[in-house]
């Protein structure tokens, strides 16, 4: 196999960013390697089609997690994506960045090191064209198409009036000046055609036909090559079997939080104790590998509607011919939803930054081990913790490559994080006893009414609980002194010369929001960073006149 530039391990949403401006922008020979397909279903491309496959392992590697002994020996499943695009090729498309104390967090730790929001604002408006929004704080003319969904649910619709009603201001803009309040969330859809805008359409799809640009699918790579505290390429295995690569300038990681770990303490990077386990030589004791994860989770408030004011039963029968051939004709109805229309931004406690995303699903939205709950006309409100404060792990399970690692997510594992999730439990039930979303509610159903004391919902809590499909911080960014970190400011792994990560493990504490944005944004700002080491090193590499 030939030699490249860069090999870019992981073909998600950083790994298009930082594969497509490194051909586009640099120049640069390209190894781009996914371990899923190539291509994904055109459903996908539809605003609604992502839920035909949230149950289905097509797209998608489904880990079940270590028992979980704070939620009753429970052991849930955490999916991630396997197809070019990653995550944004099977996801919600929602589209929102986070707060701006999150990223000013992360630079006050690292010591002002260019990680704050104003510093990462740039790389957010340089990828976005909006569908509405401009300036200051949107983009009109890069890659990544942003818009409303097509269509809002009456109970989206109330919602967002009967929240109004209970003193929560509206908000047209939650990637604005402020976050806080009650609104139509933004999706990474092109709204000229209805449909999905993937990292793949938006990145990639330009260089695709690029001699520089080589893409690899269907292929796990299971080590990193070290030689001297240098990456130097990878292992590869595919259909036809075992090669190696090489890297002349970088071997960057971009597989996300469950995978880049792995593959780290797979070549010997990591906790020296845990890889001597599975008989693994350490090429760099670096402890904090698999550590620091961090994952936002929901509890679902189930009611039962008086009506059809959601999607319930139109997935099916004359109602999804009806649908489809409205799509397909004028772009238009209920396959232009997600069915994630509108959310809140809140804080139970009365504080003013906010604490709980507070999703409205207008459908019985619950999570695969809930069981005796019958498919209805209903609406699922959704207190999503922002900031947890627990912390879980990611560990290797054997030195076998494709075996999954072990995940621990640690869902309340932190006092705090139960209490303030029970505190927007019961947020969610003012809003169901508030007009105008009250009129349309026939009953509570789960938990249910009875359901009351603290300790009851708690249980409820410890039976319910799901991913939001967040995890990050496995890898985290850090200060050059600080030796629990795994990467520095400039995103290179300590201790390990021309490798780099630049997905959503290197966060230092999960951003207050959806992570698909901010994903795409650390890895614009990645390629810049790669990019002026790329330049110093070609002009130190020049002869002396």
């Amino acid at each position: 196999m030939p030699s490249f530039d860069y090999i870019v391990v992981g073909g998600g949403s950083s790994g298009c960013v930082v594969a497509g401006r490194l051909v586009a922008e640099h120049g640069a020979r390209v190894l781009l390697v996914e371990a899923g397909p190539r291509r994904t279903s055109p459903i996908l491309a539809m605003p609604a089609g992502y839920m035909k496959y949230l149950a289905r392992d097509t797209y998608l590697t489904f880990h079940r997690v270590l028992p979980q002994p704070q939620l009753d020996g429970r052991s849930l499943i955490v999916p991630q994506a396997k197809v070019l695009g990653g995550g944004s090729a099977v996801n919600a498309m929602v589209y929102i960045r986070g707060q701006a104390a999150d990223y000013d967090g992360w630079d006050e730790a690292l010591g002002g090191a260019g990680w704050s929001y104003a510093d990462l604002l740039p790389h957010f408006i340089r990828q976005e064209e909006n569908d509405h929004l401009g300036a200051p704080y949107h983009g009109v003319s890069g890659p990544l198409k942003i818009s409303h969904l097509g269509q809002h649910s009456a109970m989206s619709r109330a919602f967002v009036q009967t929240l109004q009603e209970m003193g929560i201001p509206y908000t047209p803009d939650f990637n604005g000046s402020s976050q806080s309040g009650v609104g139509f969330m933004q999706h990474t859809i092109d709204w000229s055609r209805r449909r999905r805008c993937s990292a793949v359409d938006a990145f990639l799809r330009p260089v695709l036909s690029e001699p520089r640009l080589t893409i690899m699918t269907d292929t796990t790579v299971t080590r990193i090559r070290i030689e001297k505290s240098r990456a130097v390429g990878v292992d590869l295995q595919d259909r036809t079997g075992l090669s190696t690569a090489h890297a002349e300038a970088e071997v960057i990681r971009a597989a996300g939080t469950y995978a880049t770990p792995k593959l780290l303490m797979l070549s010997g990077i990591g906790p020296a104790d845990d890889l001597a386990r599975h008989g693994i030589s350490a090429q760099m004791n670096l402890p904090g590998i698999g550590r620091n994860l961090q994952d936002h989770h929901e509890v679902p408030l189930v009611a039962i509607t008086r009506g059809a004011f959601g999607y319930f039963g139109q997935d099916r029968g004359i109602a999804i011919i009806s649908h489809g051939l409205q799509y397909l004709l004028f772009r238009s109805g209920a396959v232009t939803t997600t069915g994630v229309e509108a959310c809140a931004f809140i804080d139970p406690d009365g504080r003013e930054r906010p604490t709980i995303q507070l999703y409205c699903v207008p459908s019985v939205y619950l999570d695969r081990d809930v069981t005796g709950i019958e498919p209805t006309h209903g609406v699922t409100l959704d207190p999503c913790l922002l900031r947890p404060k627990a912390r879980g792990s990611v560990r290797l399970a054997s030195a076998d490559p494709f075996a999954p690692p072990q995940v621990d997510p640690q869902f309340f594992g932190h006092p705090d994080d139960l209490r303030l999730t029970i505190a927007g439990l019961r947020y969610a039930r003012d809003v169901l006893a508030t007009t105008p979303v009250k009129d349309k509610i026939e009953k509570e159903l789960l938990p249910g009414s009875g359901t009351v004391s603290d300790d009851d919902l708690a249980a409820h809590c410890k039976r319910t609980v799901k991913t939001n499909y967040h995890p990050v911080g496995t890898c985290r960014m850090g200060r050059e002194s600080d030796q629990d970190a795994v990467v520095t400011p400039d995103l290179k792994v300590r201790g390990i010369d021309r490798l780099r990560i630049v997905d959503a493990s290197i966060m230092p504490t999960i951003p207050s929001g959806n992570t698909n944005a901010p994903v795409l944004a650390i890895a614009d700002k990645a390629v810049d960073i790669i990019a002026g080491a790329r330049s110093r090193a070609m002009r130190a590499a020049l002869p002396v006149s």
